[in-house]
């Protein structure tokens, strides 16, 4: 079982002057660690159980883009990218740089999006929910054909694309999406046609297993390999809090067929954080078969 490492609040003693230096640290020690998985937020406001608007938030791709540079291993992704937030041929365009800049360690993380209050905050428009979805299918069709080798047109709904180009193209072949999300109609069905990774909310075991359970049959729907899908989960425990109680969850996922578990710094010092972690549960969790 691999770990993900979701890097989401910036909000640590002195951040004014020390955010960056936290975060690279946190960063380095992550990707020498063995952890397999780098994320961030992609918002423009800190969420409201974190502190909301009046507190630091850096913006994802460009984020990433740095991250890129001071990492060598560890895959690097938004945990996740709202379907609102980029014009899809932009975003394509974006992911690509990020593969290129890493060296083909770049993952394509999207959601739905649904933090209102950052959109009207900033004048951004915030669809509704069907639109929204509508919207993120066509931006998984218009990222697939701006990678793949035609140049044919895009014409959709709600976005039409005269030449879906991107050079140089992505490291990866294949350069994977993640999608966010545990919607049993919709955001489900998407992962089975388009994604290489979900990212499921870490509740309890039946409610993971149901959800795995569900993601199979859209994926027998679609004609698709459910095997092949990544599957992870996003957690509240604290790993270093209590190795042992963390690693008994996740040894329960495993079981289910959960391939990586995500969770994040939750100390004042992140850095001191991911170091114990790596050092005290990551060659533990390495074990754990799934």
């Amino acid at each position: 079982m691999r770990l993900g490492v979701h890097y989401a609040n910036f909000t640590h003693p002195d951040w004014q002057h020390t955010l960056e230096d936290r975060l690279t640290e946190t960063a380095r020690v992550a990707d020498q660690g063995g952890v397999s998985l780098l994320t961030v937020m992609d918002h423009w406001f800190q969420m409201e159980d974190l502190g909301g608007p009046s507190e630091p938030m850096l913006e994802g791709y460009t984020t990433l883009g740095y991250l890129a540079a001071v990492t060598e291993r560890v895959r690097l992704s938004l945990l996740v990218s709202g379907v609102t937030y980029r014009h899809p041929g932009l975003l394509a365009k974006q992911v690509v740089t990020l593969d290129r800049l890493s060296r083909g360690r770049a993952m394509l993380g999207i959601g739905a999006a649904w933090y209102e209050r950052e959109h009207h905050g900033l004048g951004v428009p915030f669809p509704t929910t069907s639109e929204r979805f509508e919207r993120l299918r066509e931006t998984l069709e218009v990222c697939r054909r701006v990678w793949g080798e035609s140049t044919e047109p895009y014409t959709g709904t709600h976005y039409q694309l005269a030449e879906p180009v991107a050079v140089p193209p992505p490291y990866q072949k294949n350069l994977p999406i993640l999608i966010g999300g545990s919607g049993e109609r919709k955001t489900l069905r998407l992962v089975a046609e388009f994604a290489q990774m979900c990212n499921l909310f870490g509740e309890s075991d039946d409610v993971v297993e149901h959800k795995l359970a569900v993601l199979r049959g859209h994926c027998d729907d679609a004609g698709t390999d459910y095997d092949a899908i990544e599957k992870s989960v996003i957690v509240m425990d604290d790993p270093a809090a209590d190795p042992d109680a963390f690693l008994r969850r996740c040894e329960a996922y495993a079981a289910l067929g959960v391939d990586t578990v995500v969770t994040g710094p939750m100390s004042d010092d992140p850095v001191a954080w991911t170091t114990r972690v790596v050092e005290q549960v990551v060659p533990r969790l390495h074990d754990l078969a799934t």
